[in-house]
């Protein structure tokens, strides 16, 4: 299964559909906003949340989202990434709400050569999110430093840092 991608495996235009989508629970916005100490009312009041908001209800707190599509995307763009350089832009354009699911999609916008290593590239990516009814609920650009498959190859391969089994036996467990 393929874990991220090296510089020479991206195409200008390339849209990567990631999956699976994620159903957004209150226990995941709650423990969200509670990790981060963000204690906006909207978040986790119900009441203030019904009774003196537009919405209606509780909304979910926008930075979750953002991180739950960052994460979703990690497989398919940054998987190798050397590091993350830039986040350009973050636009929240709709409302998420507790039972709501997020998919995401990330485009390709350029790339770039490195002008002081050879073995590395800059990523420019477009990432989305919709929920279940396809409506845009959040859009991010971002710029990844991703290496060239010889800067792979120089750094442990495909699975960098996984020992090796130590003993020459082989154990099997029954099922």
């Amino acid at each position: 299964m393929q874990f991220g991608r090296y510089f020479e495996e991206f195409e200008v235009g390339a849209t990567y559909r990631h999956w699976p989508g994620k159903t957004v629970t209150e226990y995941d916005d709650h423990l969200f906003c509670l990790l981060t100490m963000n204690h906006h009312p909207l978040h986790l009041d119900a009441n203030y949340a019904g009774s003196s908001t537009d919405f209606g209800r509780n909304v979910v707190v926008g930075n979750y989202i953002y991180s739950l599509l960052l994460g979703m995307s990690v497989p398919d763009v940054s998987g190798k990434a050397i590091a993350n350089l830039e986040v350009e832009s973050l636009r929240h354009l709709a409302p998420t709400f507790h039972g709501d699911t997020i998919y995401g999609e990330t485009t390709v916008l350029s790339t770039t050569e490195s002008r002081s290593k050879a073995d590395r590239g800059v990523v420019q990516v477009e990432t989305r999110g919709h929920n279940q009814d396809g409506t845009l609920v959040c859009v991010f650009r971002r710029k990844v430093l991703v290496p060239r498959r010889v800067y792979g190859e120089t750094h442990g391969g495909e699975q960098p840092g996984r020992p090796e089994p130590v003993g020459s036996e082989v154990r099997s467990r029954s099922v």
